[in-house]
């Protein structure tokens, strides 16, 4: 159900504004960087690399991604120019203290970890103080694959180019469905540097594909794509869509970074984010991200595409998001960080307001009449023993104190919560990883009062991909038994209320106004007349054949349950697939 309502054009000052200062900023800009993109392996590494050295100033502010190449490959290097010292000679090889606890930090990575830093770097030559021992040894003549991960690349005065193919095709079979399922993607990726001081990255891919019997319905319903934007039909049950994303960066001062452009973020340090994930479609974005001393500080300005039915060709309207978060280290292993964003839309003009990069959003939107949707967060994250990180989210979109002493379950608390805990090489086996999470996240909880400002994107949620009105508990294991093998299961629970209708709501359908409520009050996470629980399993065998090429096996389990109506959908789907350049296409809601 959509409300109807004025939305804001684009505006030409801000635009203006934005295009100025792609050519402003450079001319005063200082070392830029590239990012890595979401998806990718590295990630894996890092979180252990964060873990196990547990303070390092380069790796502890992990909360904002995708990272920094500038900021995460030069301290990749350094673990591995150590550790392979030390794995080579068998002890810590020097005695001055001032590189001992570097060393020391080293010697606890496994032979895994150093070949998992080397392919890292491999992947990222321009940011590596030298480059010419990761040659290929069968390179294609002189011009294509000099290095193991990249087809063609360039490192000359002033420039750094790498072009790579993007390939992935997976072929699949679902239990009681008599089409099969596949995913076809074709596209290149491109990323260079220009005079060290403007950084570039493109990535475009034609994809089809048929997904297993729930993701269709998911998409006949919410009238989008997982993760995508336009779409069109393929044979007759299958999709066609292209995705790009691109962006621009350069720094400001040694310390601040600006980065323009096309693409997904994500903040938190858990496998879900409360705050704001890459579930969604690609968002045009102007951030800011600033790092001295103890301090992270990002600044996040996104267009939107408001809740629209599907229809033909047209100009989508759009809404706005403005977004901050403050990354403070505390002591050797605590870090804290306060987020607050806000979603808007205006008839005739963009809210300036909201550009001030320092000042508290809810006192705005509070002057501007309380007409937009304010969010306000605080996530705490500790590295313990070298082995363990605790972390968690706390998300309020409105909160009366009042209400919850009288626990009635009144609607207008509207709040989410995360916990969860990683340990890396659990019970003393190296390279086997845990992780336990949990996030509850109450009725109404990124809803809003119109269908502009709720907490979407292109008919998909920010945030957390179930919405609002559930309690998800999820296991992960991974394990690398040696250097190109990987496993991986995982483990899904939830139970969450369910809106049936498109005129009353309970809280989980957060594209509904709450104002579509019937009552006040008697709303609990996960419980109403037609709540469901969905239990999911996952299994992936991947091998990597050569450098960023995989194989991949893959199974998974889906079983939803709504005992009120009688419902019982389970699904079954075994893959195999292969890509290059390409990161792994999972339906886990």
């Amino acid at each position: 159900m959509q409300i109807k309502q004025s939305v804001p054009k684009p505006m030409k000052g801000l635009m203006k504004l934005l295009i100025l200062s792609l050519f402003l900023f450079p001319l005063l800009s200082f070392s830029q960087t590239t990012y890595i993109p979401l998806g990718s392996e590295e990630y894996i590494l890092l979180d252990r690399m964060e873990i196990r050295t547990q303070k390092d100033s380069a790796l502890n502010f992990s909360k904002t991604k995708p990272f920094s190449r500038r900021s995460v490959i030069p301290t990749i290097e350094n673990y591995y120019d150590a550790a392979s010292l030390v794995s080579d000679v068998g002890e810590i090889p020097v005695s001055d203290s001032a590189k001992q606890a570097l060393f020391e930090k080293a010697s606890r990575f496994s032979r895994v970890d150093i070949y998992n830093m080397r392919r890292a770097m491999i992947n990222s030559l321009e940011w590596k103080s030298d480059s010419s021992s990761y040659r290929s040894k069968k390179p294609w003549g002189k011009t294509f694959y000099q290095t193991p991960g990249t087809l063609y690349e360039a490192h000359v005065k002033d420039f750094d180019l790498a072009i790579n193919p993007v390939l992935y095709f997976q072929g699949s079979k679902e239990k009681d469905n008599d089409e099969t399922l596949f995913l076809n993607t074709r596209g290149v990726r491109v990323r260079g540097r220009i005079a060290n001081k403007i950084g570039f990255d493109s990535y475009i891919t034609d994809n089809q594909e048929r997904d297993p019997l729930y993701v269709q319905e998911w998409v006949n319903k919410y009238k989008a794509v997982p993760n995508q934007g336009y779409y069109k039909s393929f044979k007759t049950t299958g999709y066609d869509y292209f995705n790009a994303t691109g962006y621009f960066t350069f720094g400001v001062t040694k310390y601040i970074d600006v980065q323009f452009g096309y693409d997904k973020n994500f903040i938190g340090n858990g496998y879900r984010s409360l705050f704001l994930s890459d579930f969604s479609n690609n968002t045009l974005f102007l951030k800011l991200n600033t790092r001295i001393w103890k301090f992270n500080y990002q600044n996040l300005f996104m267009e939107l595409t408001a809740t629209e039915p599907r229809g033909p060709d047209r100009l989508l309207k759009k809404k706005y998001a403005a977004m901050h978060h403050l990354d403070v280290n505390i002591g050797k292993s605590l870090n804290i960080g306060l987020f607050e964003g806000i979603i808007f839309g205006r008839p005739d003009h963009f809210e300036f307001g909201y550009l001030n990069p320092i000042i508290f959003y809810r006192s705005i939107e509070q002057q501007n009449g309380s007409f937009d949707n304010a969010l306000v967060g605080l996530d705490v994250k500790a590295n313990v023993a070298h082995a363990l990180q605790f972390y968690g989210q706390l998300l309020v979109d409105e909160f009366v104190l009042s209400e919850v002493k009288e626990n009635n379950g009144s609607w207008v608390n509207k709040w989410a919560v995360q916990l969860g805990a990683k340990y890396i090489d659990a019970f003393g086996i190296k390279n086997l990883d845990l992780q336990l999470e949990s996030n509850h996240v109450r009725p109404f909880t990124y809803s809003h009062s119109d269908s502009i400002a709720n907490y979407t994107h292109y008919n998909q949620p920010l945030a957390h991909p179930l919405g609002a009105s559930f309690q998800e508990f999820i296991g992960i294991a991974r394990y690398q038994p040696a250097p190109k093998w990987y496993l991986e299961g995982k483990l899904f629970f939830w139970k969450q209320g369910t809106d049936t209708s498109n005129t009353v709501s309970y809280g989980s359908n957060i594209f509904l106004p709450y104002t579509f409520r019937n009552r006040d009050n008697g709303f609990q996470t996960g419980e109403d007349l037609y709540s469901g629980k969905t239990f999911m399993a996952s299994f992936l065998l991947s091998y990597e054949l050569k450098q960023n090429l995989f194989i991949d096996l893959s199974a998974f389990y889906r079983k939803y349950d709504v005992a009120a109506t009688s419902t019982l959908s389970k699904t079954t789907v075994v893959s195999l697939g292969v890509r290059l350049n390409a990161f792994r296409r999972q339906f886990e809601f």
